[in-house]
Parts: C-alpha cells; structure tokens; sequence
C-alpha cells in the first residue's frame, strides 16, 4: 500500500500547483503586442475556467474579437492557442503573471515568429454615474479643424471642415482602388463624458465613433452580415436593437454616456444600449490602457463621404 501512496501524492500536488498556475491567468487582460518590425499594437483577452477547462476569447489588433482554439498549462507556462488555419497554429507562450502584469511570446507551430507580448489586469472602472455634468461645449466649431488632428495615412488626409460639418471626403471611384485614408481624432482627452454627435452616412459608407479611442460605435455598414457589425453597434460586443435600421443616407443623431465601462447610447432619442459593460477595447483600438483618459476618434479609414456635426461633450462636475 505505502508503495502507491508517493506517486498519488506527487501527482495530487502537482494537480494543485497547476491549478494554482492557472488561477493567475484567469480574468481580462489588456495587451500591447510589439512585432520584431513594426508598432507596437494593442489586444485584450479574457481566460475563464469551465470546469477545468480553459475557455477564453481574444480581440486582435483589428476586426471582430473571437474565441480562443484552446489552452493548457505546459513546464509552467500557458499555452494559448490563438489561431489555427492551413499553417502551423499561432500560439501564445506566456509566462506566470506577477503584480498583475504577464508576458509571453508568439509562435507558429514550435518557432517564434519575434512577436512580444506583454499585458496587465484589466481595471474594473467600477465608478457611479455623477450626479452633476458640466454644460456641453463644442468639440468641433464648424469652421476648421482646431482640436483635432490626423492619424495613420495622414499622407491621405482627407478630413475637412466644410460648410458647418466635419467631413471625410473620400468617396468610392467605382473601377479605382482605394487608398487607405486617415482617421482623425480630438488633441483632447476624456475619461467619463457625455457626448452628443450627428452622423450622415451613405448607403454603403463605413466609419466608426471611437470613445476613449478604445470603444467603436459603428457607424455604416459592413454589408449586415452580422448585426453586432451595423449602424448603431457597439463594435463586436452588442448589436443595434432587433429591427432596427441602418437608415443610411440622412443625418441622425448618437447621445452617448460613458461611465467606466458602462456605456448608454440612444439614437435619435431610442434607446440602443443600455447601461451596458464594455468588456475591453474593440478593433483599431488606439491603446488598450483602459485606466487612462483617452480622445475621441472618427474612423475615415474606409471609403465614403461622411459627414459629422453638432459634436457637444460634458463631462462630471468636480
């Protein structure tokens, strides 16, 4: 009998360390991802434990967030893989965290393909709604562009103050390829505000409202394949209201209350999204450091010309 009582030992404590290992990664993480060339760029990840199963989602440095392939505890490491497809799968290799923040390595298959990975706890921003917000004041006067600036393609800037509107005139040449435009965003910063902004979008333009720089509310389509992708959306995480329309083509107007990560927005008076909890940053995110203020940003990356007014913030009073 003693002969048994060593392996089952060893191994019901070993059993323990590996669960304790995989306790530390659970939870939301913002990621900042540096390639071997290139910029830095930033991702989120969530780990959750399912009976003894490591489940989580991840959202890649552009598009929709998505589940991970899987994960298991290897020489005291977590193994994630992130994506699989005709290749060799891509896999993250990251280390135990300590104080909160973690690192790790990207792989395809057994080599590193130089991408670094490094990542703290995501902040609750578990604050109340104010009880007291200042008068709206404007973040655009109608005249010019003071208060913002281009980013990304700012060799193609095609943002313009014209006739009392905020205007990306990039429109689609059928026959001609497009070249990728700016995005623009507000010098200023934000932590909780409320914001009132105008959007005329046309059938088939595209654009985004980014809150903090992190959070898209999709304006436009992407072709209504998938709701959560539509006019009013928050970005992957929540679509419009069921029924609702795009309605493209006429101006319409976004009041949005951002507290934390809890998000209300309302179209044209109806309510879209209620008090909702914004998990982490959406795609084309500009940082995924939530704790911090961040701009406003208008997605002028896609084609069309939208046009944007009467954009008004008020923020807590002190």
């Amino acid at each position: 009998m003693k002969i048994w009582l060593v392996p089952i030992l060893v191994t019901a404590l070993a059993s323990t360390v590996a669960a304790q290992d995989v306790k530390s990664f659970l939870g939301r993480w913002d990621l900042t991802a540096t390639p071997a060339t290139g910029n830095p760029y930033p991702q989120w990840m969530e780990l959750t434990d399912n009976g003894g199963r490591i489940e989580g989602r991840l959202q890649p440095k552009g598009g929709a967030w998505h589940p991970i392939a899987g994960a298991r505890m290897e020489s005291g490491k977590l193994i994630v893989t992130v994506g699989e497809g005709h290749g060799p799968a891509v896999l993250w290799e990251l280390t135990s965290p300590s104080a909160g923040k973690l690192t790790g390595i990207e792989k395809r298959g057994d080599s590193a393909d130089g991408l670094k990975i490094a990542g703290v706890k995501a902040p609750l921003l578990d604050r109340p709604m104010p009880k007291h917000w200042t008068k709206p004041r404007p973040l655009f006067d109608g005249k010019d562009l003071k208060g913002w600036e281009p980013i990304e393609h700012i060799e193609n800037n095609r943002w313009v103050a014209r006739n009392g509107e905020l205007v990306n005139d990039n429109p689609e040449v059928p026959g001609q390829k497009m070249r990728p435009a700016a995005n623009l965003k507000t010098t200023e910063k934000f932590q909780d505000f409320k914001l009132h902004i105008e959007v005329n979008c046309p059938e088939g333009g595209n654009s985004g409202i980014y809150l903090r720089g992190r959070y898209e509310l999709q304006v436009g389509t992407e072709g209504g394949k998938l709701p959560s992708h539509e006019m009013g959306a928050i970005y992957s995480w929540y679509p419009p209201p069921a029924g609702a329309k795009n309605d493209l083509g006429r101006w319409t107007s976004f009041d949005v209350t951002l507290v934390g990560r809890h998000v209300t927005v309302l179209r044209d008076g109806k309510m879209y999204h209620d008090n909702v909890e914004l998990p982490g940053p959406t795609g084309g995110a500009l940082d995924s450091n939530e704790a911090e203020p961040g701009p406003f940003y208008l997605q002028g990356d896609h084609h069309g010309v939208i046009q944007y007014r009467n954009i008004t913030i008020s923020v807590p009073k002190k």
